[in-house]
């Protein structure tokens, strides 16, 4: 009886794949090599990294580097347009109080901006300036033309203005080998700070045809006196 059921057993064995079958013959083949192949899948989707977010869009009034609104301010040194010259200056506006990530506000000078290092100014592209005619600065003359401004702090005295004739580019790294002309700013403490970089043009009427360019951040602000020649 133990010998009729195993060969039972075996000859059902031997009959699900019946070998004068081709079909049975190769499933017979194929089986193993499925397994084998959906193991490997699911664990290379296992192993796989995970995607990375997207990045989050653009603040309202961002530039193209998402987090700083850009601002373009102008203005008039001298007594009018006609008789005057026009100043103008683009650049992009970064808040001492990170605007993503909120908190308390950073340190600026001497954090953010590092004394004694160029630095673009700004955010994102590079701070332009625009000149109508040539203005003169602590006796250096500087073109009518557009160019790039950077500055480089010092904790001290002896902070200055980069006048860059490489124009239309990244911010940073600031390029320091196209400099027209680097004049030298004077510094002085603000009582209420300043969240966000505001630069400005301000016309000086107490002296003809002269005017200021003004950088004010945090509790710093520093001063170009320019005058107008033409």
């Amino acid at each position: 009886m133990a010998r009729r059921a195993r060969a039972r057993r075996a000859g059902l064995r031997a009959n699900r794949y019946p070998t004068t079958n081709p079909m049975n013959r190769l499933l017979r083949f194929l089986t193993p090599a499925v397994l084998v192949a959906a193991t490997a899948i699911a664990f290379a989707a296992e192993s796989a990294p995970a995607k990375k977010a997207p990045p989050p869009p653009p603040l309202p009034g961002a530039g193209t580097g998402g987090a700083s609104p850009h601002a373009t301010t102008s203005g008039v040194v001298g007594p009018n347009r006609r008789e005057g010259s026009m100043i103008t200056i683009s650049y992009g506006r970064p808040n001492a109080v990170h605007p993503r990530k909120g908190g308390e506000a950073r340190k600026i000078w001497g954090g953010l901006v590092p004394w004694g290092k160029a630095d673009r100014l700004g955010a994102d592209e590079a701070t332009s300036i625009i000149l109508q005619h040539p203005i003169e600065t602590g006796g250096t003359t500087i073109p009518a033309g557009a160019y790039t401004l950077y500055i480089i702090p010092q904790e001290g005295e002896g902070s200055k203005l980069a006048f860059s004739k490489a124009i239309g580019k990244w911010g940073v790294p600031v390029d320091e080998s196209a400099d027209q002309a680097r004049v030298a700013l004077t510094k002085e403490m603000l009582e209420k700070a300043v969240d966000q970089l505001t630069l400005s043009v301000e016309n000086n009427p107490q002296k003809p045809m002269s005017g200021f360019i003004r950088i004010k951040w945090e509790k710093t602000q520093f001063s170009l006196p320019v005058t107008v020649k033409k």
